[in-house]
């Protein structure tokens, strides 16, 4: 993922954590409240630290399916 799409995905995600915390407080609820501030830094981590998924097409199914293991 680009740089620029990483670092725009990361204020819009913090934003929206803000705005959940303080929803969260004005209902009254205490508990939902602080798991987001516990888990925000887990999510803002994640989407830095692990690369994004990327698969490669197969080219020949029938190779491909050869050399599986029997059963699967």
């Amino acid at each position: 993922m680009p740089f620029p799409v990483k670092l725009g995905l990361s204020v819009v995600v913090t934003l929206v954590i803000i705005a959940a915390f303080f929803h969260q407080r004005a209902l009254g609820h205490e508990g939902p409240q602080w798991a987001l501030l516990l888990l925000a830094p887990f999510m803002l981590v994640a989407l830095w630290i692990f690369p994004e998924v990327t698969r490669k097409p197969i080219e020949d199914a029938k190779a491909a399916s050869e050399t599986l293991p029997k059963g699967m």
